[in-house]
C-alpha cells in the first residue's frame, strides 16, 4: 500500500503562454522555447532574475537538455530538471515543480517546453526515438506511430463497437474549438463527411485522425499563492494530481492506461466527482486515446466512449467541453508541446484568460497526457484537477 499523496496547497499556477505554432520553422527548439519563457515571465511582470527553477521538455533540442539551454539564456536556477515524457510531461513538470515550491527548493520555477520542426525533423525523431524503435520498429519499415496507433484504433474498434464515425465526432468538434484559436494551425473548418471521405493513412486510420507535426512553445510559472496575491496576476491551484508508469505491462495491447491504478485517489484528493469538471483537456495524438481517457478518467465505463461522443457537445459551448483550444488534432503537435497543449490551456480556462475559447463559469478543469510510445504502447500516464478561484 503508497502513503497517501500530500495535497499541493499553497501553490499556484500563472502566466499560461502558448507561442503561435508553424507547419515549418528554420529556428532552432532553443528560439521556440525563449520565446515561450520571455512571453510567460512577461506575462507575470518578471525578469528572468526572478526565475530560481526550470523544467523543460524537447526532443529537438539535442545536443543541449535543460542544462545548456541554462547558458543559452543566462539563467542561474537552483533548480532544474528535464522531462524527456513527450506527451506527460506537461502533467509530471507541473507535479514536481509543485513539490519543488513547497519544500522551498525554488520560489519560482519556469514549466517550458518547445520543439522545432523542419522539412526532415519527423523522419529524424522516428529513427531515433528509442532503442525499441532503433532495433526493432524502424528499419523493418514500421517507423512511426501511425501504424502503432492504427492496430490499437482496429483492435478498439472490434472490442467495443466504434466506428469511425465515433472517433470522427470527436476531431470534427475539436476542429470547431480550433476555429476560435487564433494560434491553431488548422483553420479550416471540417464536416463528418469530410472526415469520413479522407485518404487513408494506416488502416482504419485516415488524414483527419493523425496529428500535425509542427514547431511551437508552451509555458506557465509556478509560484507560491501568496507570492501570485502579492503580483496580483489571476492563478489556478493543484485540486490533485497523479502520474503512473508502465502499467499494464501484461496487457496484450494497450486498450487501458495508467490512470486506471490512481483515479479514485485522484477525485478523493481533489474532493470532487466526474459530473463537477466543467472541462477536459485529453492527450490527442489520435481520437482513439482521448476516447480512452474519457474512459480511464471516470466520466463513462469501458467500452461506452463511443456513446458518450455520441450523446454530448463536445464544443466549446457544449455541455461536455472537450480540448478547447483544439487540442493537437487541429491545434498542431509542436513536439514535447503537445505534452503542454491541454494544460497551458486548462490554467487559461479556470482563470478566465481563454478569451475566444473560454468556457463559460469554467472553475474546475481535469487535464491528462499519455506519453512516450515504446514500440506498442505508451509508457507514461498523468492527469491533473486544476481550480480557478472560487472552485
Amino acid at each position: 500500500m503508497s502513503r497517501p499523496r500530500q495535497p499541493y496547497d499553497g501553490v499556484a499556477l500563472v502566466a499560461p503562454v502558448s507561442v503561435p505554432y508553424q507547419r515549418y520553422s528554420i529556428e532552432t527548439a532553443h528560439w521556440w522555447i525563449a520565446r515561450a519563457l520571455r512571453g510567460s515571465l512577461q506575462a507575470a511582470g518578471l525578469r528572468p532574475t526572478d526565475l530560481d527553477g526550470l523544467s523543460l521538455a524537447s526532443f529537438t533540442l539535442f545536443p543541449d537538455t535543460a542544462v545548456g539551454i541554462t547558458q543559452h539564456l543566462g539563467l542561474t536556477p537552483r533548480w532544474l530538471d528535464h522531462l524527456p515524457m513527450g506527451g506527460a510531461a506537461g502533467i509530471i513538470a507541473l507535479r514536481r515543480a509543485a513539490r519543488a515550491v513547497q519544500a522551498g527548493d525554488a520560489d519560482i520555477v519556469a514549466c517550458v517546453a518547445g520543439d522545432t520542426n523542419r522539412i526532415d525533423s519527423f523522419r529524424q525523431l522516428l529513427s531515433s526515438f528509442s532503442r525499441f524503435a532503433m532495433d526493432a520498429s524502424y528499419p523493418y519499415g514500421f517507423g512511426g506511430p501511425n501504424a502503432n496507433f492504427a492496430l490499437l484504433t482496429d483492435r478498439y474498434m472490434q472490442e467495443y463497437g466504434a466506428t469511425r464515425a465515433d472517433f470522427g465526432r470527436i476531431c470534427v468538434a475539436q476542429r470547431q474549438n480550433a476555429l476560435r484559436n487564433p494560434g491553431a494551425v488548422m483553420k479550416k473548418p471540417l464536416t463528418l463527411d469530410q472526415y469520413l471521405d479522407a485518404r487513408p493513412i494506416a488502416d482504419p486510420i485516415a488524414l483527419f485522425d493523425c496529428v500535425m507535426p509542427c514547431a511551437g512553445a508552451e509555458a506557465f510559472l509556478v509560484m507560491t499563492v501568496d507570492e501570485a496575491i502579492r503580483r496580483d496576476l489571476p492563478y489556478a491551484t493543484i485540486a490533485g494530481s497523479i502520474e503512473r508508469h508502465n502499467a499494464h505491462a501484461d496487457d496484450p495491447i494497450q486498450l487501458r492506461g495508467g490512470w486506471t491504478l490512481d483515479i479514485d485517489e485522484l477525485y478523493q484528493m481533489a474532493d470532487c466527482a466526474p459530473g463537477d469538471i466543467d472541462l477536459l483537456q485529453t492527450y490527442d495524438d489520435y481520437p482513439v486515446i482521448s476516447m480512452m481517457q474519457i474512459e480511464d478518467l471516470g466520466f463513462c465505463a469501458k467500452g461506452e466512449a463511443p456513446q458518450f461522443v455520441r450523446d454530448h457537445d463536445l464544443t466549446v459551448t457544449g455541455d461536455f467541453p472537450h480540448n478547447t483550444s483544439g487540442g493537437q488534432l487541429s491545434g498542431g503537435q509542436a513536439g514535447a508541446a503537445g505534452g503542454f497543449i491541454g494544460l497551458v490551456e486548462a490554467i487559461r480556462q479556470v482563470t478566465g484568460q481563454a478569451g475566444p475559447t473560454q468556457v463559460a463559469d469554467a472553475r474546475l478543469a481535469m487535464v491528462s497526457g499519455f506519453g512516450m510510445i515504446n514500440y506498442d504502447r505508451g509508457l507514461c500516464t498523468g492527469a491533473a484537477i486544476l481550480k480557478g478561484e472560487g472552485a
